[in-house]
């Protein structure tokens, strides 16, 4: 059975924030605002916990700094921040002044309405040096409403020794990657059950659709001012089918697996990220050789170790390794571009300090220290603090030909419904 992909659910959400008072035509009525927070706060949400403490601490004391007023970051988790934005959103007494969101989550806000209009300060906050698949996320027409806030591209680790062990090489195309890691599979030259040569969630369209642009196909593209579901076209039929491949002949990883603490299964052992302390005391052991995720997991993997009582990892590079997703035509594969977007809730009645605060998140101090913090930078002209070594340039290759999902009004909630993950598994 043939099912598009529909937004249904979308309409609701934008109904919900329409008749809450957002509308498509949201006019920055703040430009002239005052910047004197003295007794004032303004409210920041920073999704899950990417953004390191030490950067938190640097806003607040800057913001402190520029406008004498208050900065209050409040922290949400990424599985309920939809929810959570279009109920806040609308509510001028409720909503984040300042407040981050996934890429893919911006283009049903901005259609509504529930961002400011900051097109005034595109060009003094990085103009055509930001990433541009992420400023189209936030724009609707010729106005811009959120900006990129960092980019943190999918590449792929792998454990060298076992590579070399299994006799393949690092790949130069996608044909070679899809080839390596089922001759990995098939020799298992770690002798361990259950061995995947590419760990690969069932559920995981995150990494997946890689395959899909790779081949020419897409999850949807615009005709006639229309959104068509385009996954039965030529190019996405090629890349699903080498995903049934993969998952046949290289991946144990459960029908049921999303993209989530791949990492745990690269290492020699581990804890189970948020499991109780009885299952924590039996750890992960190895048992993939190549896994896909965004550059920060780069944290979590290595050798085994304690600091201070608390575990640690040694990232050892005769044991582990790291490269681009090769693509059909031997230049990065257009991998999906994992980040967040940033904006002002059209509701915010502190336009004037919510400017300012994205100025601070602009700057070049704190651009880099982005960067130095392992977050791809928005703007283009800081990447080089990312640092020179294998991660940076293995994030900077995998971002060069990133793609996003389509910029549709409706795609967060598709995202939120779940048919992604029922279609790839």
């Amino acid at each position: 059975m043939k099912r598009k992909l529909a937004s249904v659910t979308a309409v609701a959400l934008a109904s919900a924030l329409a008749l809450a008072g957002c509308s498509g035509t949201s006019t920055d009525t703040g430009s002239g605002a005052s910047t004197d927070g003295k007794g004032k706060t303004i409210t920041l949400w920073l999704a899950g916990g990417d953004t390191p403490d030490t950067l938190r601490t640097y806003l607040k004391d800057e913001f402190k700094k520029e406008t004498g007023g208050t900065l209050n970051i409040q922290q949400q988790d990424w599985g309920n921040l939809v929810t959570k934005l279009t109920t806040a959103l609308p509510d001028a007494n409720n909503t984040p002044d300042v407040t981050e969101m996934g890429n893919t989550q911006s283009p049903t806000f901005t259609n509504v309405g529930a961002f400011l209009d900051i097109t005034d300060m595109y060009s003094s906050l990085g103009g055509s040096d930001l990433l541009q698949s992420f400023v189209a996320a936030g724009k609707v027409g010729d106005k811009n409403f959120t900006l990129p806030y960092y980019f943190g591209s999918r590449y792929m680790f792998v454990r060298k020794d076992i590579w070399s062990q299994a006799g393949v090489a690092v790949p130069t195309t996608l044909t070679e990657f899809n080839s390596a890691v089922t001759t990995i599979a098939q020799k298992n030259p770690a002798g361990i059950a259950n061995f995947s040569g590419f760990y690969l969630g069932g559920q995981d369209w995150r990494d997946g659709i890689s395959w899909i642009f790779a081949n020419g196909g897409d999850i949807a593209k615009q005709q006639n001012g229309k959104w068509v579901g385009t996954l039965e076209d030529a190019g996405s039929l090629k890349g699903l089918e080498q995903l049934q491949t993969i998952y046949k002949s290289a991946s144990k990883a459960p029908n049921d697996a999303k993209d989530s603490n791949q990492y745990i299964y690269l290492n020699d052992d581990d804890a189970i990220p948020g499991a109780t302390t009885a299952d924590a005391a039996t750890p992960v052991s190895l048992s993939a050789a190549t896994i896909m995720a965004p550059g920060w997991a780069h944290w979590s993997i290595g050798t085994k170790g304690t600091t201070d009582g608390k575990v640690t990892r040694t990232w050892d590079d005769k044991t582990f390794g790291v490269f681009a997703l090769p693509g059909n035509d031997g230049k990065p594969a257009p991998v999906f571009a994992g980040g967040s977007n940033i904006g002002i809730s059209a509701k915010s009645k502190n336009p004037g300090l919510s400017k300012t605060l994205l100025k601070i998140i602009f700057s070049k101090t704190y651009q880099e220290m982005l960067g130095k913090n392992g977050l791809g930078p928005a703007n283009s002209k800081y990447t080089s603090s990312l640092g020179t070594d294998e991660f940076a340039k293995a994030l900077i290759a995998s971002a060069s030909n990133s793609k996003l999902t389509p910029e549709a009004p409706g795609w967060a909630s598709v995202v939120s419904s779940g048919v992604l993950e029922e279609f790839f598994s």
